[in-house]
């Protein structure tokens, strides 16, 4: 007489929460899932940016973009939910926005809804549903390393969102997906296509969700009534003389040089913005240059900061090239960066994302811009700037 072995029971399959825009990169991130077996739940967000009438010309953030995303998953076999989620994205995202450019600020205002939203909100609705896991369309990797998960750039440098990511709480690495990590955009194309889903040719969403066209300043002042910051003021050149008047501090960031219509020798750049005095200061593009910043507090992602001085890669802009640097974590929870070469157009709002080699470190908002010799680089004829530790414009809010 033989005695079988007792069987196993079968693993159940990977419950994942997927955030669908109706974007064919979200969409083919939870349809891949669905095919290697994973239990997949779609949802998508429904924010204050979407429209109350189907026609727009936007890849997502419009009624449609909810219908795609829900014949996608019928396609595909799992169900769809829409999340109301207006109120807490005019909270958490619009107006940091409106308060950050308000202040002169030029904010990154991606990176809180993907805080707050993405992988706040969702993240808790994935804890409530018992689900192992939350997956997303965005390019980026998560590996588990010696100390834990580590969020990495994504193998198509051209598509590497990385630096949207880097607020995201470290606690939620552990369990997010970024199915599209290792793919390219023609790649994730062919899938959707290979899976039948509509929306494998759909065009990409550019500039903010929530203004299509990008003018930021008219959309501030026409759809939500800002009034802040839209006053006439002067521009003052960097010994604090008048050289003409602006439209309203919303209206410029630190860099630009078109649109301010003023006649000079040679070309003029926006240096900084005194939010206080209601001045735009204005210089050679050579005083663009930079010795360092200070932040506000950083997001980790990592167990702890690194050590003073560490060698790091620094991007403060989306599109920056990442610049070698040093950083000095403070008690306080910000950080000082000193760059190994000075860097252009420093821009208080945006986002310092810290990188060694593939690995995303953290990142934080800028708060002010450093001098070659450490001091803050003065807003507009000598105003200082704000001191270390103050409050930055774009704050971190817990999820309640």
């Amino acid at each position: 007489m033989t005695t079988e072995a007792p069987t196993a029971a079968p693993a159940r399959p990977r419950r994942v929460l997927a955030a669908m825009s109706g974007g064919v990169d979200s969409a083919v991130a939870a349809a891949l899932l669905a095919e290697r077996g994973d239990e997949i739940t779609g949802v998508t967000l429904k924010l204050w940016c979407y429209g109350k009438t189907p026609l727009s010309p936007r890849a997502c953030c419009t009624l449609d973009a909810i219908d795609d995303a829900r014949r996608v998953a019928r396609r595909c076999g799992f169900p769809h939910y829409v999340v109301e989620a207006e109120e807490v994205f005019r909270a958490r995202v619009l107006q940091p926005f409106l308060d950050a450019y308000a202040g002169g600020r030029t904010p990154y205002p991606c990176a809180l809804c993907n805080q707050h939203l993405k992988f706040g909100d969702l993240m808790s609705r994935a804890d409530e549903t018992g689900a192992d896991a939350l997956a997303t369309g965005h390019y980026a990797r998560v590996e588990r390393l010696a100390d834990g998960p580590a969020l990495l750039r994504a193998r198509d440098a051209t598509k590497d969102q990385s630096y949207a990511l880097a607020l995201v709480p470290y606690a939620a690495l552990a369990r997010v997906i970024f199915p599209l990590g290792d793919l390219e955009k023609n790649e994730v194309r062919a899938h959707g296509q290979r899976l039948g889903l509509s929306v494998w040719d759909k065009p990409e969403s550019q500039d903010l969700c929530f203004v299509p066209d990008g003018d930021y300043a008219g959309f501030m002042k026409q759809s939500l009534g800002e009034t802040r910051g839209t006053a006439p003021g002067p521009f003052l050149d960097r010994a604090g003389r008048r050289l003409g008047t602006h439209r309203g501090i919303i209206h410029y960031t630190v860099g630009q040089r078109r649109g301010l219509g003023l006649a000079a020798p040679e070309p003029l750049h926006v240096l900084a913005i005194d939010a206080q005095r209601n001045a735009v200061v204005v210089g050679p593009k050579s005083a663009l240059d930079c010795a360092g910043l200070v932040t506000a507090p950083v997001n980790w992602l990592m167990p702890r900061p690194p050590a003073a001085g560490a060698a790091v890669e620094v991007k403060i802009r989306y599109h920056h090239r990442p610049a070698a640097a040093r950083v000095f974590p403070h008690a306080d929870g910000s950080a000082e960066v000193r760059f190994d070469e000075p860097q252009p157009a420093v821009t208080p709002g945006q986002l310092c994302v810290f990188y060694r080699g593939e690995r995303c470190l953290g990142g934080a908002a800028i708060e002010h811009a450093l001098a070659a010799d450490g001091a803050p680089l003065a807003h507009g004829g000598g105003a200082d700037a704000a001191p270390r530790g103050a409050p930055a414009s774009l704050v971190t809010i817990a999820i309640s």
